[in-house]
């Protein structure tokens, strides 16, 4: 259920359109369903703007089938994050609309045009402009487009430059009204991790740096990233974990969404 959802619920029982019975039994579900191997979060909506995301990782085929069905049924945009394509094939058997996003690695399902909520669940007719993704090398892609795409589905329109790292500073700096354009960059780098802080040099707006697993011995499998992102002498640069495409992006979304109000 979503604020619209809850809206049209209370304003049925005040017009006496339906009982207080039938309200309360729509509402039995509103703080979570029980699957027995999953607790869904009805109420996640309601409390933080977006529904619940499903992490694929470590939960089989029958399972994401499962929670991507309660959440549709509740009209409710779907986001299942770290998936194969292999897992998408048995999720489009059952969720014909599901789409897969080859280099997020994630399957998304809209929710349905006319339904109720749509807009006010994350799918917006008109995108708020104002994040921009950086990624330092194509071998970051992954992560890049999954933080592109977390915001993308919680209604942003999102700009990206690839390919941007700081072995080729010129790269980057051919795009500088791109760059002073946004609002909230996400930038992604693997290796020493430099990027985000020669960025967040460069702007006055909120910079999230995302370190990526990418890298030779002595990267230590993105550490050295996360270390360099840490200890940045650029002022205000915020930093998420290793490979947390996800996380990067839904900050980004919020802190776009902020920025509207003002």
């Amino acid at each position: 259920m979503n604020t619209h959802d809850l809206r049209r619920l209370i304003d049925q029982v005040a017009k006496k359109k339906i009982g207080t019975a039938e309200a309360l039994e729509q509402l039995r579900m509103l703080p979570y369903e029980d699957l027995g191997f999953a607790k869904v979060d009805n109420h996640r909506h309601l409390r933080r703007g977006f529904p619940e995301v499903i992490y694929g990782e470590g939960k089989t085929v029958l399972q994401i089938i499962a929670i991507v069905g309660r959440l549709a049924a509740r009209r409710q945009p779907v986001l299942v994050t770290r998936v194969g394509r292999d897992v998408y094939r048995k999720v489009h058997t059952r969720f014909k609309a599901a789409r897969y996003h080859e280099q997020a690695r994630a399957i998304t399902l809209k929710v349905p045009e006319g339904s109720a909520g749509g807009a006010k669940a994350g799918h917006t007719d008109r995108p708020r402009p104002g994040v921009l993704v950086l990624a330092a090398g194509t071998s970051d892609l992954p992560v890049a487009e999954e933080a592109a795409l977390t915001a993308e589905v919680m209604g942003n329109k999102v700009d990206r430059i690839y390919d941007v790292g700081i072995a080729g500073l010129h790269r980057l700096l051919d795009h500088r009204n791109r760059i002073l354009a946004a609002r909230v960059i996400v930038v992604i780098a693997g290796m020493e991790g430099a990027l985000p802080s020669i960025v967040a040099s460069l702007v006055r707006v909120p910079v999230i740096g995302v370190p990526t697993s990418i890298g030779y011995g002595t990267g230590i499998k993105g550490l050295a990233a996360l270390m360099g992102m840490l200890n940045s002498c650029a002022s205000g640069l915020t930093v998420v974990n290793i490979d947390n495409g996800f996380g990067a992006g839904y900050a980004a979304s919020v802190i776009n969404q902020q920025q509207e109000k003002y």
